[in-house]
């Protein structure tokens, strides 16, 4: 088996996060990282996942290719995580929009993924977590990544929550 690499652009700890964090958790923040998205997935494929527009500030971001739900065709999308284990740890919070977003349909339809991380493409295979494991499993997230919570808060829907293993 294949592991996750386990590299990240910028330190623990950086100065501005705390700030980031909070700005990451407004509306206006959640709207600005959407119109990063297509630089950062642009970013992100460039560097094999060494570099990202969010790392400086130590945010672990990949970029995971999936198979689309609907057109088969391959999807890219830049996410964020946090590892359990050999695992990594995703979130479906679309930013605590009413709606899931389009890759965690992709995870569901097809749970085959290539993960781009730290130079190397990694093969995994995604599990779509329920009740308490995938309990468990947010709060790993919400601990590493604090926004999630604030996500979380903005909707009704029950979040998807997934859990990666390298294959």
């Amino acid at each position: 088996m294949t592991a996750f690499p386990d590299q990240r652009w910028g330190r623990e700890n950086a100065r501005l996060q705390e700030y980031l964090v909070r700005f990451s958790s407004s509306r206006l923040g959640s709207t600005t990282i959407k119109a990063l998205t297509p630089l950062d997935r642009w970013l992100l494929r460039r560097s094999k996942g060494r570099y990202t527009t969010l790392g400086p500030f130590a945010t672990p971001i990949l970029l995971l290719t999936a198979t689309g739900a609907k057109s088969g065709l391959p999807r890219q999308s830049p996410l964020l995580y946090t590892r359990d284990g050999d695992c990594l740890i995703l979130v479906a919070s679309n930013f605590g929009q009413e709606h899931h977003p389009a890759w965690s349909a992709n995870l569901v339809a097809h749970p085959d993924v290539v993960v781009t991380m730290g130079g190397k493409d990694v093969l995994a295979r995604a599990e779509l977590l329920e009740g308490a494991e995938a309990e468990a499993a947010f709060q790993l997230m919400a601990d590493a990544v604090p926004t999630y919570a604030v996500y979380r808060n903005r909707t009704d829907r029950n979040l998807r929550v997934f859990r990666l293993t390298a294959q």
